[in-house]
C-alpha cells in the first residue's frame, strides 16, 4: 500500500515520503479501514519535527518510533480481527490510530464508532483529535457551565472551530478572537461576539469572562487573567516556545501560581476515549457541530499539506483524501 512515511526528524518537506509498504496485519482485536480521508493537526508537525523534545521518550529519542504519519481518520473497514466484535467488513467509520495517512490503516476497534449520518469521510475525520481537545478543555478543565461568558483565544483554529461549536452546544455566550480575514467565519459558526485581535486587545477591554480558552498560546498569562472575572477560569491549550518545553514552560507557571490566586489556571492532556467519540459524533448528527475544512489535499501532497498546517493560520482542518 501507499503510505506517509518518516525514518527521521525535520521539516516535513525535507523528511516525509510516500512509499510503498506492507499493509497492517490485523491482529485479534483489531479493525482494518481502508481510508477515505485523514487529518492533519498541530500535533502532526510536532512529531514529524520531534519536538517538543521532553516528549521523545515517548515518540522515539533519535528517530520516529512510528513512521507513518497522522492520527485522524475516517474510512470503510475492509477486515477485523477475530476478537473484534463492534463492526463488519463494509461499515463506514471515524477515529484514531496510528499511521492514518496511508492507503489503510489499523488500530483497536475502541478506536473507531460508526461515521456520523450525514457527514463525508473529509468532515469525519477533521473531527477526533481536534474535538477531543475543545470537547476535554471545556467540560473537563474549565467546567463549562450554561450562560457563563467564555472566552474563545484562537476561535478560528482546528481546535478553535470545534470550541465555538461546542461551547454554544453548553448553552454559554460565547466569543472568540481571531483575525479580519477569519471575523465572518467565526461568527458563522456560532459566536455571539468576534474580536479581531488585531484592532482590539480584548486584555484591555471591560469585559471580564467566567471562562477563557487560549488555545492561541501567545499572550502572557498576567494579560489573560486581567480579562477574567475574579473567580474565572483560564485554561490552557497551547503555546509557543523553545524546542525543549514549546508551549509547557508557560503551563508550568500558570499551574505553579494558581493555588495563590482566586482564579483558577488549568492545563489538561487530551487522550482519545471511546466514550467522547460518540459524543462528538452526536454533536454532528444533531448538527451542533460542523467541521470547518479550510484546504484538501491528495495523499501525495502531504507534505506540503503539513508545512501549512505548521505556518499556524488555517481556518479550521487540513483534509487528507486517499
Amino acid at each position: 500500500m501507499k503510505a506517509i512515511t518518516k525514518y527521521q526528524y525535520g521539516a516535513p518537506n525535507d523528511v516525509l515520503e510516500l512509499k510503498e509498504i506492507e499493509k497492517p496485519v490485523v491482529k485479534d482485536d483489531d479493525v482494518l479501514v481502508r481510508v477515505h480521508a485523514a487529518t492533519l493537526h498541530a500535533g502532526d508537525w510536532g512529531v514529524v519535527r520531534g519536538v517538543p523534545y521532553l516528549m521523545r521518550p515517548g515518540i522515539g529519542l533519535l528517530k520516529p518510533r512510528n513512521n507513518v504519519v497522522g492520527t485522524d481518520v475516517a474510512g470503510q473497514v475492509e477486515a477485523v480481527g477475530r476478537n473484534a466484535k463492534q463492526f463488519q467488513p463494509g461499515d463506514e467509520v471515524f477515529g484514531t490510530c496510528n499511521g492514518a495517512c496511508a492507503e489503510y490503516a489499523s488500530a483497536g476497534e475502541d478506536k473507531f464508532v460508526l461515521k456520523p449520518a450525514g457527514s463525508t469521510f473529509e468532515q469525519a475525520a477533521a473531527v477526533p483529535t481536534s474535538g477531543f481537545a475543545a470537547l476535554h478543555g471545556l467540560r473537563d478543565s474549565g467546567k463549562i457551565q450554561p450562560g457563563q461568558k467564555v472566552l474563545i483565544v484562537g476561535a478560528s483554529g482546528g481546535v478553535g472551530t470545534f470550541a465555538v461549536q461546542i461551547a454554544k452546544s453548553f448553552g454559554a455566550e460565547v466569543s472568540g478572537v481571531c483575525s479580519m480575514r477569519n471575523l465572518d467565519m467565526v461568527r458563522s459558526i456560532g459566536a455571539d461576539r468576534v474580536i479581531d485581535y488585531t484592532q482590539e486587545d480584548f486584555t484591555k477591554g471591560a469585559e471580564r469572562y467566567d471562562l477563557i480558552v487560549d488555545i492561541a498560546g501567545n499572550r502572557p498569562l498576567s494579560s489573560l487573567r486581567r480579562a477574567l472575572t475574579r473567580k474565572g477560569t483560564l485554561v490552557l491549550a497551547g503555546g509557543r516556545g523553545g524546542p525543549w518545553l514549546m508551549g509547557m514552560g508557560r503551563t508550568f507557571r500558570g499551574l505553579m501560581s494558581s493555588p495563590f490566586l482566586s482564579q483558577s489556571i488549568r492545563f489538561f492532556v487530551s487522550f482519545p476515549n471511546n466514550e467522547d467519540l460518540v459524543v462528538l459524533k452526536e454533536l454532528l448528527e444533531s448538527g451542533k457541530v460542523t467541521p470547518v475544512i479550510d484546504r484538501t489535499y491528495p495523499l501525495s501532497e502531504t507534505p506540503e499539506a503539513l508545512a501549512y498546517v505548521e505556518e499556524g493560520h488555517t481556518q479550521g482542518k487540513t483534509v487528507i483524501t486517499v
